[in-house]
């Protein structure tokens, strides 16, 4: 995120996510580097406990700072830790929310989703359009776990994922059907904080030289790595054990775009298009306000608009939120 956004609430100004010299106060949502270029090494931040533990491991270690009178953290629902950020002035009771990145659907490696009436809601706009519909998430994960025994008998699955809160999912998934993954010692480290905090994974860690990664593993085996180097990997195995290697990933962007991959699977930890609409429902705004690239949140706004909602998209201005006087959001364009 190289906007400023900041939500301003009586004597607060909040940066949302991003670097805002002039607020007085940071929110952190969750650990996901796209939502911390605000902070430094040692940054004091609003955030939840798990994310200050997971920005620790990230090589981010911050203070909390306390909720000032009338804010709220509510679970998102994204991944472990992640907040949504509820600001009500006490005076007068106006309200708003930034939700962060979201999804409705339970997540088996985070906490459910909470929701609250607010008078504004600045919503995450990462799938803007009606046309992606993720589908069934049980039958996704069926899927998966289908497609995981099948390669086993046939050869080497290599997931592309990243290490935090995709891979913890894929573990989780791969438990369930009674496979223990391999992983780095980036995911290990990370996995160590889910642990922490109630979510058991069983899983193989294998050090940090990818050579020891590969030669450890000699029978076939579920590994995940990073998405970069999905492919390289996958080469590199199959010329150490000339063996089939299959390579899968595990994104919401799967119903979009083509991967690249032998199987994409559309689980995502955002919410599709019909969840944003019940995600609004449920929070009952009188205005919305959408963020993310230009493109996506004014294709988002567009549509919400065209369904009877207050919605428009932040760029450009600030903009005072007329149905909470109170709150002035900002979303200027960095220089």
């Amino acid at each position: 995120m190289g906007d400023i956004m900041a939500l301003h609430m009586g004597t607060h100004s909040i940066a949302l996510d991003c670097k805002d010299p002039n607020s007085n106060l940071n929110f952190v949502s969750h650990a996901h580097s796209d939502h911390t270029s605000g902070i430094r090494k040692g940054s004091k931040v609003l955030s939840s406990k798990i994310t200050q533990a997971l920005l620790a491991v990230r090589g981010k270690p911050v203070t909390r700072e306390d909720l000032p009178e009338g804010m709220r953290l509510l679970h998102a629902g994204h991944i472990l830790g992640s907040s949504q950020l509820y600001a009500e002035k006490p005076e007068t009771g106006q309200s708003a929310i930034y939700s962060g990145d979201y999804q409705i659907d339970a997540s088996v490696v985070a906490e459910r989703i909470e929701t609250i009436d607010a008078d504004v809601l600045i919503i995450d706009s990462t799938y803007p359009s009606p046309k992606v519909d993720f589908g069934d998430k049980a039958e996704i994960v069926a899927d998966m776990q289908r497609y995981m025994k099948k390669t086993l008998d046939s050869g080497i699955l290599l997931f592309g994922a990243y290490s935090l809160g995709k891979a913890q999912e894929i573990i989780r998934i791969a438990n369930e059907a009674g496979i223990a993954p391999a992983v780095d010692a980036k995911t290990d480290a990370i996995n160590a904080v889910y642990g922490a905090n109630g979510i058991s994974l069983d899983y193989a860690s294998i050090g940090k030289d990818e050579v020891e990664f590969e030669a450890a593993l000699k029978d076939n085996f579920i590994g995940i790595v990073s998405p970069h180097k999905l492919g390289r990997a996958a080469q590199r195995i199959a010329s150490l054990y000339n063996k089939r290697v299959f390579t899968a990933v595990a994104t919401g962007f799967a119903k979009i775009f083509n991967m690249g991959t032998d199987m994409q699977f559309p689980l995502s930890d955002h919410a599709d298009f019909g969840q944003a609409v019940e995600y609004i429902e449920r929070c009952n705004p009188k205005i919305i306000y959408t963020h993310g690239s230009n493109e996506s949140a004014v294709v988002f706004a567009s549509h919400l608009k065209r369904r009877g909602y207050r919605a428009q998209p932040l760029s450009g201005s600030d903009v005072h939120v007329a149905a909470c006087d109170t709150a002035l959001l900002k979303y200027p364009k960095a220089p």
